[in-house]
């Protein structure tokens, strides 16, 4: 990297402090922090909903994937969180947004106190949280790694400065800054993206046809919708997960729907995040399709990305892509912080110390934002220790992904009247069991990829569904009461229901 490359890092850099700085004097309560007040639009909701679906992993972890195994990556990553968001947006989306407007709520485990009970909503909170420092922690690994490609920068000190980075601005600035943050990130990761694309289009020499006329001087199978271990099967997998997550297990994603002015606002923001993820990551992924092309046998697939950068931008161009790096990274990772910290504060910390529930306005945003910082600082000791969980993609996905389902069934099916029966009982024995399967494929691994993702999310499933049904108990009228109030199509006084 030159010294422009540096120069466009930092100026970088300083526009993320800049609106975090903003948004410090924005943000009145615990309120403005974790949802904004309720006041997200739907144009900037979806956006952060796409931006923070994925992190700098996409260049590590699933550029390798890439490498080897070409468009299937395209099939069960992008195109099945497209259909989960579109699926979403149908169904869940706007019952996030009414939760706020009937129930109040501020974190995305909130509601679960009403639904459930006490012991569900704690049980749920307590491993999400976990969870998510090792998802997270995964995420400042992978931006690490392309920083050591491009700078030669340590893995441990990349680690840092993301961190700290990220720590300062989503801890001064909630979730105004995170969302923000997420546009001009989003617009950064534009002008990258195109550049790379354009950039490769024309070393390859064949012009506009380079977008199909690529896939012939490649593996033939690089060019298949599957390629093994990534078959039909495991993007079916991948589709369930997908939809539990980007519907709103992965909390920070239900944040931006929860922080919508209406039900019909957040539909329209998931609605724009499928778009984008069905049509943007086609020009994305592009260059990491081509990668073979240009380097050969590669030993380390993962840091193909960082080589084809350095390979073919001039300098200045280098330090854009990098930022845009940068963005992806810090979108997922700010909102992470941003959205565990509201489960932590709002929903495990009054359990535990009751006096808090008796604290002032002020007191209750200042421990949002210790909070916040608390969990930052986990997630970075967990990305300078991720070589223990089997590097960014073992933390990502072997862990993240098989362990979401579990915790993320209770919270989504939960918002549909289908499955009001299931109660809080059944919820903790469908989570207790879906860590048990995990826990089970961890000692006695599969062969199939498949089923190691996506058993212990299946097995919850299965076990929610059924219980509620073979237990049969009364629904209570709260619970009647809850579902039949997020459920409404129409509803003429939405923002006046708090009110």
């Amino acid at each position: 990297m030159g010294l422009l490359d540096w120069i466009v890092l930092f100026v970088y850099f300083l526009m993320l402090l800049s609106i975090g700085l903003w948004a410090y004097f924005k943000v009145k309560d615990s309120a403005d922090f974790y949802t904004a007040g309720g006041k997200l639009p739907w144009w900037l909701s979806g956006i952060s909903h796409h931006v923070s679906g994925y992190s700098g992993a996409v260049f590590v972890a699933y550029a390798g994937i890439a490498y080897t195994h070409g468009f299937t990556l395209y099939v069960w990553w992008a195109f099945t969180v497209g259909l989960s968001t579109l699926i979403a947006a149908c169904y869940i989306a706007p019952r996030w947004s009414r939760l706020r407007l009937y129930a109040g709520i501020q974190s995305p485990t909130e509601y679960l106190l009403m639904r459930y009970d006490l012991p569900t909503q704690q049980l749920i909170a307590w491993i999400g949280t976990i969870i998510k420092i090792f998802d997270t922690g995964g995420k400042l690994a992978a931006i690490a790694v392309l920083l050591n490609v491009f700078s030669g920068t340590s893995i441990t000190t990349g680690i840092l400065l993301v961190g700290v980075v990220s720590l300062i601005y989503i801890t001064i600035g909630g979730l105004w800054a995170d969302v923000w943050n997420d546009f001009g990130q989003f617009i950064v990761q534009i002008l990258a993206g195109i550049t790379m694309f354009v950039m490769i289009l024309f070393k390859l020499g064949d012009g506009a046809s380079g977008v199909f006329t690529l896939w012939e001087k490649l593996p033939p199978a690089n060019s298949g919708f599957f390629h093994e271990p990534y078959t039909i099967m495991f993007a079916l997998v991948m589709l369930m997960i997908n939809f539990f997550s980007y519907s709103g297990g992965t909390w920070n994603l239900a944040t931006r729907f929860i922080s919508t002015s209406s039900g019909e606002t957040a539909r329209k923001a998931a609605i724009l995040s499928s778009i984008l993820y069905f049509t943007w990551p086609l020009i994305l992924l592009y260059p990491m399709f081509a990668t073979p092309i240009f380097f050969e046998n590669l030993a380390d697939p993962s840091v193909s990305y960082g080589m084809m950068v350095l390979e073919f931008l001039p300098s200045g161009l280098v330090g854009l892509v990098l930022a845009s790096l940068f963005a992806n990274t810090l979108s997922m990772t700010a909102s992470d912080s941003n959205t565990v910290s509201a489960v932590i504060s709002r929903d495990i910390l009054p359990v535990v110390f009751p006096f808090l529930k008796t604290y002032s306005k002020a007191k209750l945003l200042k421990i949002a934002r210790i909070t916040t910082l608390t969990f930052t600082v986990l997630t970075i000791f967990t990305g300078l220790n991720s070589t223990y969980f089997g590097g960014v993609f073992g933390l990502i996905i072997s862990w993240f992904a098989a362990l979401l389902g579990p915790i993320a069934i209770p919270m989504i099916l939960g918002l549909l009247p289908t499955f009001a029966k299931s109660n809080g009982k059944v919820a903790i024995i469908s989570i207790v069991s879906g860590l048990l399967t995990f826990a089970i494929l961890k000692v006695f691994p599969t062969q199939s990829l498949a089923l190691e993702i996506g058993m212990p999310t299946m097995v919850s499933f299965v076990m929610f569904v059924s219980g509620g049904y073979l237990l049969n108990e009364k629904v209570p009228s709260k619970v009647n009461d809850l579902l039949s109030n997020i459920s409404k199509i129409t509803i003429s006084n939405e923002h006046d229901v708090l009110n």
